[in-house]
């Protein structure tokens, strides 16, 4: 690959970074709804936290439980943004019917989809630091042992896992106009479910355990924790750490490789730009 195919790659990465930002300009209406929507559930997430001592009727250390609360309520909002972003790459395209000029475009399909990825990851930062500032005039929370530099890097490491997640995940619409993106969501819902965003995974059925052990959430939300709440250094979340790497090297590279078979069924089938 010569110098000049490596520019025009990464011109063609930068463009679709900045259309995607362009249609969230376009449509800020709906980031303001959606925004609105997480912080006012996030918030809820720790007034549940609070309530617990009330709930309960012994003394409890409210402000770890409404960190607790908290970091899985904005941390599960970045995971599943950066997820719906990359999974619902199809579905946008149909939608601005735009699927044909950019499947044709000569790039690429990796650099096309890691590009998105690229954006989702910009994005969910931006928009998680926003909830977190907004919903911290809500409560006088301490983060005075909070390792901040230990839960950038998880959650550095956890995003590959998650693109390559919804990678596979942008499959569905691709293959399925009409119902790919509703079952996007389905699969959402199950992470959530079995990953700990709001409890420990001890407190699941054995066998919903096992099926945790094989998200990278499940890792992501307990490193994070462990780093805010407890203050611990990333070498001391190894056991986090090393689960998320195997993870993202294995789910990366196989939705990448997926999408690419899929996408050629999609055009043998005639279902590429079929919207319903």
């Amino acid at each position: 690959m010569n110098l000049k195919h490596v520019v025009g790659e990464l011109r063609a990465s930068w463009a679709f970074i900045e259309r995607n930002f362009n249609l969230s300009k376009r449509y800020w209406k709906w980031e303001v709804v959606f925004f609105v929507y997480t912080v006012a559930n996030s918030v809820t997430m720790g007034f549940i936290g609070k309530g617990v001592e009330a709930f309960s009727g012994v003394t409890l250390d409210t402000n770890y439980l409404i960190l607790y609360m908290l970091l899985g309520s904005i941390l599960w909002g970045y995971l599943s943004i950066l997820f719906e972003i990359v999974a619902e790459t199809v579905a946008w395209e149909r939608w601005e019917e735009t699927i044909e000029y950019t499947f044709m475009a000569p790039i690429r399909r990796a650099n096309h989809l890691l590009s998105v990825c690229a954006y989702a990851i910009i994005y969910g930062i931006i928009r998680s630091g926003l909830i977190l500032f907004t919903v911290a005039v809500f409560f006088d929370l301490s983060l005075s042992s909070a390792n901040l530099a230990s839960a950038a890097a998880i959650l550095s490491v956890a995003s590959f896992s998650f693109v390559g997640l919804g990678i596979m995940a942008a499959v569905l619409p691709l293959v399925s106009p009409e119902k790919g993106v509703q079952v996007v969501h389905i699969f959402q819902a199950l992470l959530l479910m079995f990953s700990g965003v709001y409890y420990e995974i001890d407190v699941l059925p054995q066998w919903m355990q096992m099926v945790a052990r094989f998200s990278p959430a499940t890792y992501a939300l307990q490193g994070m924790r462990a780093a805010i709440l407890e203050g611990a250094s990333f070498t001391s979340l190894w056991n986090e750490v090393w689960p998320l790497m195997l993870l993202g090297a294995a789910l990366l590279p196989m939705g990448i490789v997926t999408f690419g078979k899929m996408e050629v069924w999609a055009k043998t089938k005639g279902v590429l730009k079929r919207s319903g």
